[in-house]
């Protein structure tokens, strides 16, 4: 990444001196020269034909130091996760207060039985797993198997939240995949489903392993050499995967993590397998319950009256919850997007009901509380995945300087990626000098890249900007964001 950024710098900017501080490393050289929109224009203009970049910079007063196309509307990717987190902190000891862990009831059954209830109530960290060390559904199927030794069904239930498994928005082809995962206010896992591809003999197929609750087809082949090419394909809806392609009868087990569409099922199916290594009889069904989205989960068709909720049942065991800091920062480190949706609708169920539409509420309430206008910003979701998102680069800079003067701001800020150091951002800006000193929200969707925060500019102080690049041609995603990286050293050079 070094080097792109050095040969856009060097091929588009106009001042030789300026050139030779974007390129320089951290401490910056005295005496910085601010680029013009033109120069950095230039800049951009590496990128592939057809790409549309919006861009404003600003310092923490609200003060604009460059725009470029600041009030057109973009697709933000997973930028929309900074109005999300950004709501959530806003509201973060109300929240905190209000969160609930995952547990379990015992609920009587005909014939003297007996079933088995896993309630979800908006938890996002609960584990099956092995070696699992908190938040762990083995502890919630150890206190079942203590109580009883014969259930009859298992019922995951995800009625906390009404049914929005996915927003509007979503394309259909990434609900197979683990970004694309459905929402519940039940999860386990991270709603994800894990299958491994191990080589087999030159000609044979690979080995498909993973716990049996997709139906896998398997119609790989293992080839000579080290190199896999495989794809994974399930319809929406179905519970049959087709595991094809390649594999190197030298590579490495290929581990892959995939999405479910019901993940109360699924839950529910996990803690039925641990209650029968404990000796329990699973004797009945694994099934699932969700509660219907009603209009009277719309804020707008309300008219005041109170929020649909469902009744609290009282539980025969809780998980505590996560302490909703870590969570943010997992949602803006990884770029976790179940995370954030479950994030969204916590933030909705404070004054409603936990609703899509009673989080777009609380969003809104946060423009309202930073004094921002409405009218540059259209967010269907928590995450960003949704197409209908729209956001402006100069709203979404102004929301980040107020959020620097909060007195949480600081905390919060300290969840975004840092370049050349962790999350999303790691790999880029290491060895420019940016290196530890830029500070951002990532996103990528489609022909869409998006990276909004903060840096330190040659002159120490810290900058805010937002920038986005949309219609990006096929292909040319690198090339676009190479450029966008260069454009943004050469501002903190300038500066």
């Amino acid at each position: 990444m070094r080097s792109i950024l050095i040969c856009a710098l060097a091929l588009f900017l106009a001042t030789p001196s300026l050139a030779q501080q974007a390129e320089a490393p951290a401490p910056w050289v005295a005496e910085p020269i601010r680029p013009s929109a033109e120069t950095v224009e230039r800049i951009l203009s590496a990128a592939p034909e057809g790409t549309r970049y919006g861009l404003v910079v600003q310092n923490k007063e609200g003060s604009e130091i460059l725009a470029i196309a600041p009030d057109e509307r973009f697709i933000p990717a997973s930028n929309t996760k900074i109005y999300t987190t950004l709501a959530a902190y806003r509201q973060l000891a109300a929240l905190q207060e209000a969160a609930e862990g995952t547990g379990v009831r015992i609920e009587p059954a005909p014939d003297s039985m007996v079933d088995v209830v896993l309630e979800g109530r908006g938890e996002a960290t609960v584990s099956s797993a092995r070696d699992c060390q908190s938040q762990c559904l083995a502890t919630l199927a150890d206190v079942v198997a203590s109580r009883t030794r014969r259930v009859r069904n298992v019922v995951g239930d995800a009625s906390w939240y009404p049914d929005e498994r996915w927003s509007a928005g979503m394309s259909w082809n990434n609900i197979p995949f683990r970004y694309g995962t459905a929402t519940s206010a039940l999860v386990v896992d991270d709603n994800e489903f894990v299958v491994s591809v191990a080589p087999g003999r030159i000609g044979q197929p690979g080995t498909t392993e993973s716990d049996g609750y997709y139906q896998i087809e398997n119609l790989t082949h293992t080839v000579a050499g080290g190199a896999n090419a495989l794809d994974l394909r399930r319809l929406p809806g179905s519970d049959r995967l087709v595991v094809d392609g390649t594999i190197g009868a030298d590579a490495e087990i290929a581990v892959f993590r995939l999405g479910l569409d019901d993940p109360a099922h699924r839950a529910a199916w996990r803690l039925a397998r641990l209650l029968e290594e404990r000796g329990v009889i699973v004797s009945g069904e694994v099934t699932s319950r969700y509660r219907p989205l009603l209009p009277s989960d719309d804020p707008k068709y309300r008219a005041g009256a109170p929020a649909a909720r469902m009744p609290k049942e009282d539980m025969l065991a809780q998980l505590p919850p996560e302490p909703l800091v870590a969570d943010i920062e997992t949602i803006n480190k990884q770029s976790q997007n179940l995370h954030a949706e479950l994030m969204l609708r916590r933030a909705g169920k404070l004054n409603g009901s936990g609703s899509v539409a009673d989080g777009q509420r609380a969003l809104e309430d946060l423009l309202d509380a930073a004094a921002l206008p409405r009218d540059g910003f259209v967010l269907a979701d928590g995450s960003g995945m949704s197409s209908y998102n729209r956001l402006n680069p100069r709203v979404t800079a102004r929301l980040l300087a107020w959020a620097a003067r909060q007195e949480w701001g600081a905390a919060w800020r300290a969840s975004l990626p840092v370049g050349g150091v962790d999350g999303t951002l790691a790999r880029r800006f290491a060895e420019t000098p940016l290196d530890g000193r830029i500070f951002a929200k990532t996103g990528s969707l489609n022909a869409s890249r998006a990276l909004s925060g903060y840096m330190i500019a040659a002159s120490g102080e810290e900058l805010v900007f937002s920038a986005f690049a949309n219609d990006i041609p096929p292909g040319g995603e690198g090339a676009a964001l190479a450029a966008l990286d260069a454009a943004l050293v050469a501002i903190a050079a300038g500066n």
